[in-house]
């Protein structure tokens, strides 16, 4: 490929798919400027890869695979803090308020990764279980386990937030 042609390919790659790659790169680390940067190593590694790239028509996967991957490196080298505390010095709430719209999100953020990740490729990438599949190198039938986790996970949390049933059943 022409050095030109390439160079206003991968510019329209860019500019078509930054916004939904950083949504999604948010969701995943609930951090605006951590997601700016996976977005922007996202795309320098796509710029170094791309004669890598097998589907040019539909690059979307790819960089999702190639941000989940930087995703992970995040955490390879992160260290943990942990606190020697027992189960009855935790502090937790006595009753759970109703969920407002707002909190929405850290319902999700709450979702363990392996439950998150299909969930938000779904709803906010509107990918199939086949692809979601694909780029999370799971089976199809592992897809629709874990987006029904989720979903139920979510369910749960919302029900048992009093007055959410009352205002479900009213709706």
């Amino acid at each position: 490929m022409p050095s030109l042609l390439r160079h206003k390919r991968f510019d329209q790659v860019v500019r078509a798919y930054s916004g939904e790659l950083f949504r999604f790169a948010y969701w995943l680390c609930r951090d605006r400027f951590v997601a700016e940067e996976l977005v922007q190593e996202t795309f320098t590694r796509a710029w170094r890869n791309w004669d890598a790239l097998l589907d040019p028509d539909n690059p979307k996967p790819w960089l999702v695979t190639i941000l989940r991957n930087e995703h992970a490196r995040l955490y390879e080298r992160k260290q943990l803090d942990y606190v020697d505390a027992q189960p009855e010095e935790l502090e937790l709430p006595a009753e759970h308020q109703p969920v407002e719209l707002y909190e929405l999100e850290d319902l999700i953020g709450s979702l363990p990764l392996s439950l998150r990740e299909p969930f938000l490729l779904q709803v906010l990438g509107g990918f199939s279980c086949a692809e979601i599949g694909a780029m999370l190198d799971i089976s199809e039938g592992a897809v629709m386990v874990r987006l029904t986790r989720a979903r139920q996970s979510l369910r749960q949390h919302l029900d048992a937030a009093p007055g959410t049933q009352a205002a479900r059943k009213s709706s």
